[in-house]
């Protein structure tokens, strides 16, 4: 599955890169909310995973943007937060399709608990 992954930690993004390339995904990358906008409509991935708190546009504003375009309002993101409950369900309401707690959680296990949600939003059978 090619999967857009927006974060601006250089340590967490190849981590979980890494953990994505072991499970035969093609994961491309981005820095910052202006990057990701520009690759998700140049290459339209079938899944994003999107930090909230990124320079240049914020996660909740590329989240947006991403639902009001045409070639991206369909694509399902997956959203890596350390927001409330609160602005998550806000987040939901905007079309994010799950979180998944931005902690040290998010490591452990090979990042077991992103794997869990990608298989389910995209419907799929989690492979170990």
């Amino acid at each position: 599955m090619n999967i857009l992954l927006v974060e601006d930690s250089r340590f967490l993004c190849a981590s979980i890169a890494k953990a994505l390339g072991k499970r035969g995904h093609r994961v491309s990358t981005a820095k910052d909310g202006e990057e990701a906008l520009k690759l998700a409509r140049e290459n339209v991935p079938q899944l994003i995973i999107l930090d909230m708190m990124l320079p240049k546009i914020s996660g909740p504003d590329v989240l947006r943007s991403l639902k009001q375009h045409s070639s991206t309002q369909d694509i399902p993101v997956i959203v890596l937060t350390s927001l409330s409950e609160r602005n998550a369900e806000k987040l939901h309401q905007t079309g994010a399709a799950a979180f998944v707690p931005k902690s040290e959680a998010l490591l452990e296990n090979d990042a077991q608990a992103l794997i869990q949600a990608i298989h389910n939003v995209m419907g799929e059978t989690v492979r170990s």
